[in-house]
């Protein structure tokens, strides 16, 4: 973790350049943006083409390897506004086995596989894609063609977006991996980003093929772009572009037919773009249904929750913003919010003490004391709410030199217009937040603890950049849309590092949600 002192792979920090103010987005669902210079964790492209078939002695293996992790990789500059929407595989035969898979290409989509791929079909079916990439494995590119449907573009298959490369690993359980490979297994398990198997770095290749693939995917010539692979080199796509190292391998989770969307917007001045993470991890099924964090179990959970809309987010002045109650489509998402938590158990709802994170947190805490009560002598299970202090940023929203902040209309570069000094309140204040949540969460008594935390969409990116240890100047890089949910996982407890299940997940609202994408169609300027 970062903030307890591990550095970045290589010992480098990601150099971060000043954020401008002036970004005006068009092209897609508004959005906030930063950029940066990536450093990332890679070998050479021509070693990764090799890697198969030889095997660098040890020795040269970390010099080289020390080498390449210190130098500064940019993405091509974009013309225009691109989305990339990233999907993972189906189940396949071998997930369902529990067999490891590697860039193995032995396994097929179970008929699990087949529905889950169906079901991202249906939602992404309105969207103008012009083009996909797909991993040439079976499993991947079936998923592709049941996707891409009856769209006539060709898909073009990618050999860079194989599945990670594990080499002698490939084909085992994981009993047979422990007892065949003892200490190596091991350390995959513990420390993946340095585990070494037959003279290579499988997480480091990966890293480097997945700025490869970025450098392919942005110099296409088209605005929407649907790219279908694997869990781990998606993870890949994900941190690279946002500028995260190798030892973010594992958390920021994928689930088979998870959507993540990321948005790539061009600079005036060109150069690298900016690039923002909309979603993470939108699945064909429940974002809480159990499940393993970064191959554990977590029974310690915080759903982050963004309030629902209130009549204030179109009409208050910053003097009142945030202080209104929910209107129709507010209450309906904060209904749609308590149906999908239905089958968690919470132990305590915690809320901004402004009137809409309350009404969404109360609306939260009825679905759960009445879940239990099927007749007429049932009791209520009691659930306990509090306001937390740390997690109202409105009085910071107030001396914001912007004439408002709007919850369920922010936009494009919103973030980037605050003043720094506005900027920096705003990120230690969702810091102490997120202490709180953590003390909140270890405070509970039981083993399986779970803590639901409403606020502002602010407050909610806040949280997720102190979760995975980075700064302010991240906060441009986030997504969040009024009525969504974000759900961390602690595998290791309370205060051990936090799984990110996913962000920005609005699928729960039905026909009142956030399309994952939007249409692109149309000449917008920047």
């Amino acid at each position: 973790m970062l903030s307890a002192g591990v550095p970045l792979v290589g010992g480098d920090q990601l150099l971060l350049h000043r954020r401008n103010p002036r970004l005006l987005l068009h092209a897609f669902k508004p959005i906030a943006f930063s950029s940066f210079i990536v450093r990332s964790s890679s070998s050479s492209l021509k070693e990764l083409d090799t890697s198969s078939s030889s095997s660098a002695s040890e020795g040269d293996d970390d010099r080289q390897l020390s080498s390449t992790l210190s130098s500064s990789v940019y993405f091509p500059p974009v013309k225009v506004a691109k989305r990339v929407v990233l999907v993972r595989h189906g189940q396949s035969t071998w997930n369902e086995e529990g067999r490891i898979q590697g860039s193995s290409d032995f396994s097929i989509l179970t008929q699990k596989g087949e529905a889950q791929a169906e079901t991202s079909r249906q939602m992404l079916i309105d969207d103008s894609f012009d083009i996909c990439f797909s991993s040439p494995l079976k499993r991947s590119k079936r998923t592709a063609e049941v996707i891409w449907g009856s769209r006539k573009e060709e898909i073009l298959t990618d050999s860079d977006l194989r599945e990670i490369d594990l080499y002698s690993f490939q084909g085992l359980l994981k009993h047979e991996g422990i007892a065949k490979f003892g200490e190596a297994f091991g350390q995959w398990q513990k420390d993946a980003p340095n585990f070494n198997i037959d003279g290579h770095y499988p997480v480091r290749e990966l890293w480097a093929r997945a700025t490869s693939c970025w450098n392919k995917i942005l110099v296409h010539d088209s605005r929407s772009v649907l790219v279908v692979a694997h869990n781990a080199v998606n993870q890949a796509l994900v941190a690279t572009a946002m500028g995260l190292g190798t030892e973010y391998f594992r958390f920021l989770l994928q689930s088979n037919c998870g959507v993540s969307v990321l948005d790539f917007v061009p600079r005036h001045e060109g150069g690298s773009p900016y690039i923002c993470l909309n979603r993470l991890n939108q699945t064909p099924g429940s974002p809480i249904a159990a499940g393993s964090s970064a191959g554990r179990k977590a029974s310690n959970r915080i759903i982050l929750v963004c309030h629902g809309s209130s009549q204030g987010n179109l009409e208050a002045s910053n003097s009142d913003a945030g202080d209104t109650s929910m209107d129709m489509l507010g209450i309906i998402q904060s209904q749609k919010t308590a149906e999908l938590l239905l089958d968690l158990k919470v132990k305590s709802i915690v809320s901004s003490p402004r009137v809409t994170p309350t009404e969404t947190a109360n609306a939260i805490a009825r679905v759960q004391e009445a879940a239990d009560c099927l007749g007429a002598d049932c009791v209520p299970r009691y659930v306990e709410t509090k306001q937390m202090k740390d997690l109202d940023i409105q009085g910071i929203l107030n001396r914001s030199q912007k004439e408002s902040v709007n919850a369920s209309s922010l936009q494009s570069g919103w973030m980037n217009e605050f003043e720094d000094g506005l900027l920096t309140e705003l990120w230690d204040q969702s810091g102490m937040a997120w202490k709180s949540l953590l003390n909140e969460l270890s405070n509970e008594s039981e083993s399986d603890n779970v803590v639901v935390a409403v606020g502002h969409p602010i407050v909610t990116i806040g949280l997720l950049g102190h979760c995975l240890n980075l700064t302010k100047e991240w906060m441009g890089s986030f997504h969040v849309d009024a009525g969504s949910i974000s759900v961390i996982d602690f595998p290791d407890g309370p205060f051990g590092r936090g799984v990110v299940r996913c962000i920005n997940y609005t699928a729960h609202l039905g026909r009142w949600s956030i399309p994952i994408t939007k249409a692109t169609q149309g000449d917008e300027e920047f």
